[in-house]
């Protein structure tokens, strides 16, 4: 009876570790896209510049991917319990300095703040559900953390546009930062709780901090003219890319190189679990966030739809996504990347169809033509964003976990960086066809990313199933 009370009494602590860890990720993620709808009221409110607006929403993004890698290396090596707890604190103050900032230059530092600091929580929350759970509890757990980062993604403009609407044009946008501060004043007595305390004595070795000024500046590099692209006039800032590339590559040679425990463990990407797994994840996150951007751009500025109306429009697809993806973390175990890959076929399947209802419909009742498409595609992307992060850090030992889920997000952030770049620059190079054109055009790159995501994931299943047939092969000959 001892035994059982104490494995109940575990387990209840684990669930609520769980429901603390999704509520963290669910704030910062949150946080990526609930300030679109709010531009226009920032605008107004601050006298902001489109450079100050590009800045509100890119230097979120910009140092939320600069930190992802040490701080999940940090973690690792030290406490994902002490990282986990100041980054809530950095960012529910980050949030309160965005929302009663004066003027533009306070906004846009507190949003580079607050981007660190989910840059300091997000691997911590993935290192602390490697280290909490095993197996099929594992994918669940997995699952639920898919299911939050795709509600999150996709409820922000209609938590945003909420928000907005509720505290009006002058002041809502406010409201957009000050939200997090319950959430963050909740979280933080409760992490101190419940989360697990280091188990015996901590790692004190050097965090390579070479490593992480290469990858620092790299990652920084490669961002920066596509997050700019707008407002950087000119090419020079293309010339950018190559030079990211080959900060990089001195990064890559300086792992190999150095003698005590590396930034990153390059002997990751030998697992094709985790090499395949990340290009899943850059490609997509390169489509997936591309959506939003392009089709709320598309509702509002096209045919005049409230912050509101904007948001409750692609609420389908983060329906969709969060119903879906705790069946995939349920299933992942069973179908493996067969789920993946079933996923993103869905997601093309319904971008495509929401590409033809813009043709079909193309009046101010779009929203309602598109709403089935975006929930098919939702559906879809909620079999790929937490199946793919189970299986790509499957085979990772659990005391490497945040390092590993921070290079996984790494690209996501990169991918997200890109993809809105990509699918931005061909949305606005189209607006002289007509706003549906536009549109059409910017969900066209998307579905692009999407297909070369889902080309990795057959690609994989074609390996494992020459694999699976070569050992039953070896089998029978014996």
């Amino acid at each position: 009876m001892a035994a059982g009370t104490a494995r109940g009494a575990g387990s209840d602590t684990r669930s609520r570790a769980l429901a603390l860890c999704l509520t963290a990720a669910f704030m910062t993620g949150l946080d990526v896209s609930i300030v679109n709808v709010a531009l226009p009221s920032i605008r107004s409110g601050l006298a902001a510049s489109d450079d100050g607006l590009q800045w509100t929403l890119s230097g979120y993004a910009l140092t939320f991917g600069l930190l992802l890698v040490p701080a999940g290396r940090l973690g690792d090596a030290r406490s994902r319990r002490t990282m986990f707890l100041w980054g809530v604190v950095l960012f529910t103050l980050a949030s309160a300095a965005c929302g009663f900032a004066m003027n533009m230059h306070m906004l846009i530092v507190a949003r580079l703040i607050q981007g660190l600091a989910a840059g300091m929580l997000n691997p911590q929350v993935s290192g602390l559900l490697q280290q909490m759970f095993q197996g099929y509890e594992r994918g669940r757990a997995f699952g639920a953390l898919g299911a939050t980062i795709g509600v999150s993604t996709a409820a922000g403009p209609l938590i945003g546009g909420a928000l907005v609407t509720a505290f009006g044009a002058d002041h809502g946008w406010r409201w957009v930062f000050l939200v997090n501060l319950p959430i963050g004043a909740v979280l933080l007595p409760v992490a101190w709780r419940v989360l697990p305390r280091p188990q015996g004595s901590r790692r004190h070795e050097s965090i390579d901090p070479v490593g992480v000024l290469l990858l620092g500046v790299g990652v920084a590099a490669l961002l920066l003219p596509f997050i700019q692209r707008n407002q950087w006039a000119g090419g020079g800032k293309w010339l950018l890319v190559p030079l990211a590339f080959a900060i990089i590559g001195g990064f890559v040679l300086w792992e190999r190189l150095y003698k005590r425990e590396p930034l990153i463990d390059l002997e990751l990407f030998r697992r094709r679990s985790y090499r395949l797994g990340s290009t899943i994840a850059l490609f997509y996150f390169a489509g997936f966030t591309g959506i939003f951007f392009a089709f709320t751009l598309y509702l509002q500025n096209g045919h005049g739809y409230s912050p509101l109306l904007a948001g409750l429009a692609v609420t389908p697809f983060a329906l969709g996504s969060a119903s879906a993806a705790v069946v995939g973390g349920r299933l992942v175990w069973r179908a493996g990347r067969r789920l993946t890959a079933t996923g993103l076929a869905m997601v093309i399947v319904g971008i495509s169809a929401t590409m033809g209802a813009t043709v079909l419909v193309p009046g101010p009742h779009v929203g309602w033509a598109t709403a089935l498409p975006l929930l098919v595609a939702g559906m879809g992307s909620g079999l790929v964003i937490s199946p793919n992060q189970a299986i790509t850090l499957s085979e990772v030992p659990p005391e490497g976990g945040g390092s590993a889920a921070g290079v996984l997000q790494t690209g996501q952030r990169l991918g997200s960086a890109i993809g809105i770049a990509a699918a931005g620059s061909t949305f606005f190079g189209s607006l002289g066809q007509g706003w549906g054109t536009a549109l059409r055009h910017g969900l066209l790159v998307v579905v692009v990313a999407v297909a070369i995501a889902l080309l990795a994931a057959c690609y994989d299943l074609v390996r494992t199933l020459y694999e699976d047939r070569r050992a039953g092969d070896s089998l029978v000959a014996q």
